[in-house]
């Protein structure tokens, strides 16, 4: 996804998301936020396709979000 962020869709950021224990919600909006249980949350419009630059920052958020879980796990 990173190394093409062209034609993604809001199903394939809402199915990385469920694999990475995010939730998504759409309540009737053109817009989804993804919620992580620690409270961390980003907004992404959900045209088609999504622009680039929401998938880019979509895949740092996930990836910040995995390396704090891989931190809270070094030190226990």
């Amino acid at each position: 996804m990173i190394a093409n962020p062209r034609d993604w869709r809001i199903e394939d950021l809402k199915t990385l998301a469920a694999r990475n224990g995010i939730t998504a919600r759409q309540p009737g909006t053109s817009h989804v936020t993804f919620r992580h249980a620690s409270g961390s949350k980003l907004t992404v419009p959900a045209r088609r396709p999504i622009k680039p630059v929401y998938v880019v920052k979509f895949i740092q958020w996930l990836d910040a979000i995995q390396a704090r879980r891989g931190e809270a796990g070094d030190e226990g």
